[in-house]
């Protein structure tokens, strides 16, 4: 090629529509302008298929074909030599294509006419730049996103358990990155969905709230194990009254009010979600957003790629470590035995657990917290090991995959943001101290 593909990525952005030149089998041409064009890798791109048009028609004919694309800053041309491939209508780049196109539609006012049918995979032989004068020159990166990269696997490397790795991802987004908004979701034992273990730039955390493998953004870019990137903001991909509404009309309303609200921006305009992996298993996603058209683009997903396998690699080396400083236990807070007592209501169904009428948690995080406040209301105890939870049999860890120690991060979280009369904190290598300001009063409510 005269030029590399991947030089050219901001072109395939879908600011400026591409231009496409087919021919038919009798040497018929057709001139048509296309709505999406995917950067596939160094030699290949997808374009939308979304009708059955003559582009279409002259394609199944004859595969060749030419794409004009233009760069949303200088206006710059190019022309690419592509052959037809294949179609997929499903799968990743399906998923991610899809996404892209459903932000295109809405930014254009076109939510009820485009609809992805499939991504048709070609091979470019040759990408050559179309003679004219740059009217604009290009604006400068937001951030050397390669020197951010570098500055944030410094410091992550420096962390000595997940709680603080976590915190320090979020941090490098904003002070590396320039990322305002994030979250970081782990995926749950169970595999049917993802829960919020830590956010950034949000007036609510919403830790402890989750997403179901597929939904919006983030859950299809879980499922699917790929970046989603959109850049234009879409109903179809949002999250909060969405979820509220589909779980309400499946007569799920009960659930609601066990519901910890996903945090997110009102007016969300661009949004990347990116799988975090390591070991050949899903882990969790980074997500991010802006209210800015077009803030991610290709070399923002490129760089928290690379960001998302190094999480998952450093969390699969932490996990069940215990890789924390020996450190004194905190002294107890003062309790007041003549206060009102706090009722910690349990319901078997599902492991939620109510502080008075105060919802806290559900799930393997509210067994942990069943556990450890049985034992402490019944013998005394405050302080626990990591190792004993892990066997304990109340608990019921789906698996060795199901991060016991993001979960107390989980739990620690919620009670914190709760103002909860009852804390958690480290108290050494691998344990932990239960510390009660009120007296509390167990209620055990059975599956219904």
């Amino acid at each position: 090629m005269s030029q590399r593909l991947d030089a050219i990525r901001d072109c395939l952005e879908g600011v400026v529509p591409a231009i496409m030149a087919t021919c038919s089998a009798d040497g018929t041409p057709n001139v048509a302008y296309l709505s999406q064009t995917e950067y596939v890798d160094g030699q290949h791109v997808a374009l939308s298929y979304q009708f059955f048009n003559t582009t279409r028609r002259n394609i199944l004919e004859n595969p060749n074909a030419r794409l004009v694309v233009t760069h949303p800053h200088t206006a710059e041309r190019y022309r690419l030599q592509l052959r037809y491939l294949r179609t997929e209508t499903a799968g990743p780049l399906f998923e991610r294509m899809k996404a892209k196109l459903a932000g295109i539609a809405s930014h254009t006012g076109m939510s009820g006419v485009f609809r992805l049918l499939g991504s048709d995979v070609y091979r470019v032989f040759d990408v050559e730049r179309v003679p004219g004068v740059a009217l604009a020159p290009s604006p400068p990166p937001r951030a050397n996103l390669l020197a951010a990269l570098r500055a944030t696997a410094t410091r992550l490397a420096s962390c000595r358990d997940l709680d603080a790795l976590f915190n320090e991802t979020l941090a490098c987004l904003e002070s590396q990155f320039d990322v305002r908004h994030a979250m970081l979701l782990l995926l749950d034992g169970s595999g049917s969905h993802l829960y919020t273990i830590a956010s950034r730039g949000y007036a609510q955390s919403g830790v402890g709230s989750e997403i179901p493998l597929g939904q919006g953004v983030i859950g299809v870019a879980a499922r699917e194990a790929t970046p989603i990137r959109i850049g234009y903001m879409t109903l179809e991909y949002t999250y909060g009254r969405a979820i509220r509404a589909a779980a309400a009309a499946n007569g799920l309303a009960a659930a609601l009010e066990t519901e910890i609200p996903l945090p997110g921006l009102a007016e969300s305009a661009s949004q990347l979600a990116v799988p975090i992996r390591a070991a050949g298993r899903l882990l969790g996603v980074l997500y991010v957003e802006s209210t800015q058209n077009l803030r991610f683009g290709y070399d923002d997903e490129d760089a928290l790629v690379a960001l998302g396998g190094q999480l998952g690699a450093a969390m699969l080396a932490l996990q069940g470590a215990d890789a924390g400083e020996d450190i004194p236990a905190p002294e107890p807070a003062a309790g007041c035995a003549d206060s009102a007592p706090v009722v910690v209501r349990h319901y078997a169904a599902d492991d939620s657990v109510f502080l008075d009428d105060d919802y806290l948690i559900k799930g393997v995080a509210g067994s942990i917290f069943w556990a450890l406040v049985r034992d402490h209301v019944e013998t005394g105890r405050n302080t626990f090991s990591n190792r004993e939870l892990r066997l304990d049999s109340r608990i019921r860890l789906p698996d060795l995959s199901d991060n016991l120690e993001a979960r107390l991060i989980l739990l620690r979280r919620r009670l914190n943001e709760r103002g909860a009369c009852v804390r958690l904190d480290k108290a050494g290598r691998g344990r932990l101290q239960l510390t009660a300001t009120r007296p509390l009063t167990l209620v055990e409510v059975g599956p219904s």
